[in-house]
């Protein structure tokens, strides 16, 4: 497999979420290009670090792919099946809206309120009021799934695949709280980097 830049891996978590974004059910009424524009775009890329090798990249790549792939059931699943619990935190800052609901919603599962309301304010939209919109809009969607991976997981991912566990879902699966689901995220990784040629390492299990 040719070497990928960090703008080639981005691209390609990118593109992930593209794929869920027009999954049966969802409509996708514009093109790529006009969605994702060079600005963007490059306001992620030029978070990356210089120096991420070939394998980071594809380590990254690999990581993104496992953690989607659990959180939605290989892209079939655009919201939280158990929708019983409404994710609404106590914040004066991003405060909960009368009747609306906060769990989990597009490639990563966007939770709570809190995160909501930061990746509204983020992408300048109003995602307490309309939180709905992250499973319903493709596009929304997927900005929402970059600006967590970027915000929450992407500072990890160089302590390996554990840590993006912990950062996506670790107080209900780490610490031997669920083992299971720690591990089955970590074989679709283990998956992934097989694939893509790449160790996946030791530090599997959060």
């Amino acid at each position: 497999m040719a070497s990928l830049s960090i703008k080639q891996s981005l691209l390609t978590i990118l593109l992930a979420c593209i794929v869920f974004a027009t999954a049966p059910g969802n409509v996708m009424a514009q093109s790529v290009d006009s969605i994702v524009t060079p600005q963007f775009f490059d306001g992620i890329k030029n978070n990356a670090p210089a120096t991420c090798s070939a394998d980071d990249n594809k380590l990254e790549i690999a990581a993104f792919f496992a953690q989607a792939s659990h959180e939605t059931g290989s892209f079939c699943y655009t919201e939280e099946i158990d929708k019983s619990n409404t994710y609404c935190q106590s914040s004066t800052e991003y405060p909960c809206a009368a009747a609306k609901s906060y769990y989990g919603r597009g490639p990563l599962q966007l939770s709570w309120n809190l995160n909501h309301g930061a990746a509204g304010k983020a992408l300048g939209l109003d995602l307490l009021n309309n939180p709905e919109t992250v499973s319903t809009d493709p596009v929304v969607s997927f900005k929402t799934a970059l600006w967590y991976w970027m915000t929450a997981v992407r500072p990890v991912v160089g302590q390996g695949f554990s840590a993006t566990t912990r950062a996506i879902n670790g107080p209900v699966e780490c610490d031997g709280k669920r083992p299971d689901l720690a591990q089955a995220r970590a074989n679709l990784y283990t998956s992934y980097c097989t694939q893509l040629g790449v160790s996946p390492g030791t530090n599997l299990l959060c």
